[in-house]
């Protein structure tokens, strides 16, 4: 069928009232020009696209959405009918946005600044996703959307998208596992949700530091500048005084790790001199050790410990006086456990990483 047939299909088509035959003379023009779509001219393609979009709005929902399947997978460039359904309501829309290979990334961000939350998450299935539009996504969508992009593995997301992820992902347990089980997440912004996630999270975070080499966290280091570690409030009125006790036990070579015990055994009153004492054995700054010892974060607590070559029977004995007097007994296996469960040289990475971002942030 010539060019000139296949325009008086379009044609017979605007001049039909029957909706059932504009259906059917529309099914007839789409075919025929999808079958023949790579021996049209240019000219050709662009007048078919131009009358498709026009009468677009006149068809029924039912014929819309079929039209959004053909156009979807056409192979020749239905620009403006493919920009026309990506506005339309979802059922029409999403074949479009999730396939169509005729929208381009700014056609895909007027979608996410002016449609609907299904409508992005449609977009976040294609599989040409820019940092653009990933930025857009995550500034505009609801952790549905966000965790939808983040499980498209060929989804482009730039380094400050990943950040603001991060920060979400601090408060909202949704984003939490995607972020971490998404291939290149920077690895310094794994260490930093670290101290948020639940422990299984925890231990796949500890995993990915195992075969990282050197240069790779060198890399990790630079990236890590912008990252700022936060106040945890105000500080106790013993603080002046408890930092020079330490600094004179380490003076006197008195500075030891089984210190620690003795120090926590004396209760309140030494709790700050622990607190530095702690930080100052594991080079990590005092704020994040106190959060540590507040939260009773255990798991954390261990990795500090496995990092600075802190032996297990002193972990389980400082776990203990952390927990205080509600620790039954019992709980001495369960705490060994969870110092053997984190891999040594994991550990020191992920310390190398914190220790890193408190200086730059200082």
């Amino acid at each position: 069928m010539g060019a000139s047939s296949n325009f008086a299909l379009l044609k017979d088509f605007a001049e039909e009232i029957s909706s059932d035959k504009r259906r059917e003379l529309l099914r007839q023009a789409t075919d025929v020009f999808l079958a023949e779509g790579r021996a049209m001219s240019p000219a050709d393609m662009a007048a078919l696209d131009e009358v498709v979009q026009s009468v677009a709005s006149d068809l029924s929902t039912e014929v819309r959405a079929e039209l959004s399947r053909k156009i979807s997978a056409a192979p020749i460039p239905f620009t403006r009918t493919a920009r026309k359904l990506a506005m339309d309501d979802i059922e029409i829309a999403r074949p479009v946005l999730e396939h169509s290979r005729a929208l381009t990334q700014n056609d895909l961000l007027d979608v996410i600044a002016h449609k609907s939350s299904d409508h992005m998450m449609a977009v976040t299935r294609r599989d040409d996703i820019g940092e653009t539009v990933s930025s857009a996504l995550v500034e505009r969508g609801e952790d549905r959307v966000v965790v939808s992009l983040l499980e498209n593995p060929t989804a482009r997301i730039s380094e400050a998208t990943y950040e603001r992820v991060a920060e979400r992902a601090e408060t909202s347990t949704t984003l939490q596992a995607p972020l971490v089980r998404r291939e290149n997440v920077p690895l310094h912004l794994l260490s930093d949700i670290y101290l948020k996630v639940e422990a299984n999270l925890r231990r796949e975070i500890l995993s990915r530091y195992q075969g990282v080499l050197p240069s790779e966290l060198e890399a990790a280091f630079e990236r890590s500048r912008n990252r700022v570690s936060k106040a945890y409030g105000a500080l106790p009125d013993d603080f002046d005084a408890a930092r020079r006790e330490v600094e004179g036990m380490a003076q006197h070579g008195t500075l030891l790790p089984p210190a620690l015990i003795s120090l926590l055994r004396q209760g309140p009153a030494k709790r700050t001199a622990f607190i530095f004492a702690f930080a100052r054995l594991t080079d990590i700054n005092y704020e994040l050790v106190d959060r540590l010892v507040v939260d009773a974060d255990l798991d954390a607590l261990a990795m500090l410990c496995r990092a600075a070559g802190f032996d297990r029977a002193l972990f389980v004995t400082l776990a203990m006086l952390i927990i205080g007097k509600d620790a039954p007994m019992g709980r001495v296996k369960e705490f060994g456990e969870v110092y053997n469960g984190v891999p040594l040289g994991a550990a020191q990475r992920a310390i190398r990483f914190w220790k890193v971002r408190a200086k730059l942030s200082a």
